[in-house]
């Protein structure tokens, strides 16, 4: 009974102090909870403010790119603009000049010249062949009576004769035969004959390199049967006389002369002469759309260079 009556008391006079302080733990543990929510808070916002600056600074470099990339197309615009302008201006020039080489002043007109001025050639050359004649000779050539002469008379080649063409070809009835070497049984007449037709052919070559408007590879110093060819690289050496004509001018600096005959001269220097020579025909075949019959053959590729010229398709082509 008294222990009941106590603990009445003691709730009478301490419930309400124990529930006040139950309380205040309560407000205390909720504080604490808010507090750390709201730290949780402020580091998602500080961290969504990181990203938002990222992405504003990312935002800013993109659109300085776009700005500047804009720039650059607008620039590219302009130019394509300018470059259209001169395309359409040039493509004006073009038709105005296709129209002027269709007229009768453009290509039409240089045809027509250019056949004009074929013909006048063909006549010059025409001219040259009436002077020059080439045919194929009737009959037996010199140069066999002469080989049959020298292989009866047992002297062996001691003449030193070599024909020079094929087909027996003459120049204004002059056959044309390249000597090895002089000697007693060697035909001065012959040789002489052979100087003669060389000249009419260095001739024939200077005249329609002219007509042509060639210039030769190797120069021709006329003199009939005593013409020369110039070499300025020759491939074998020059006579004692070339180095010393001149003794001012290095015989290297200036073109060494090869005789087109025999008579007194060194074989080798004028059968050189005679190879620069067919080098010269070869020349003039070539820049007409010629071809050359060999190096051996100069009255047959003589015979082909009048023949090209003197064609109908000289003309037109």
């Amino acid at each position: 009974m008294k222990l009941r009556r106590r603990n009445n008391w003691f709730s009478r006079n301490y419930s309400p102090l124990y529930s006040g302080r139950r309380y205040g733990f309560q407000v205390e543990a909720e504080s604490l909870s808010r507090s750390n929510e709201l730290d949780e808070m402020k580091e998602k916002l500080d961290s969504r403010k990181l990203v938002m600056g990222n992405m504003s600074m990312h935002s800013k470099v993109v659109k300085e790119k776009v700005k500047k990339q804009e720039e650059q197309l607008s620039n590219d615009i302009r130019s394509l603009l300018v470059a259209g302008t001169s395309l359409s201006g040039a493509s004006k020039r073009l038709q105005d000049a296709s129209r002027s080489f269709a007229g009768e002043r453009g290509y039409g007109r240089l045809r027509t010249l250019q056949r004009v001025f074929r013909t006048r050639q063909q006549y010059m050359v025409s001219q040259v062949q009436l002077l020059y004649p080439v045919r194929i000779a009737i009959g037996q050539a010199p140069e066999q009576e002469l080989e049959s002469f020298n292989n009866c008379s047992n002297s062996g080649n001691s003449a030193g004769l070599k024909p020079l063409d094929q087909g027996a070809l003459i120049i204004a009835g002059l056959h044309l035969t390249v000597f090895t070497k002089m000697s007693f049984f060697t035909d001065k007449k012959e040789v002489q004959r052979s100087a003669t037709a060389l000249g009419y052919v260095a001739h024939v070559v200077a005249l329609i390199a002219s007509y042509l408007q060639v210039p030769l590879r190797y120069p021709l110093r006329l003199g009939g049967s005593r013409s020369y060819i110039r070499d300025y690289a020759p491939s074998i050496e020059p006579s004692l006389s070339d180095l010393t004509s001149s003794s001012s001018v290095s015989a290297n600096s200036r073109p060494v002369e090869f005789p087109l005959f025999l008579e007194g001269q060194d074989s080798t220097r004028a059968a050189y002469a005679v190879f620069l020579l067919n080098k010269d025909l070869e020349q003039l075949l070539s820049y007409i759309g010629g071809r050359s019959l060999g190096p051996r053959h100069v009255l047959a590729n003589l015979k082909e260079l009048l023949r090209t010229i003197l064609s109908p398709e000289y003309i037109d082509t």
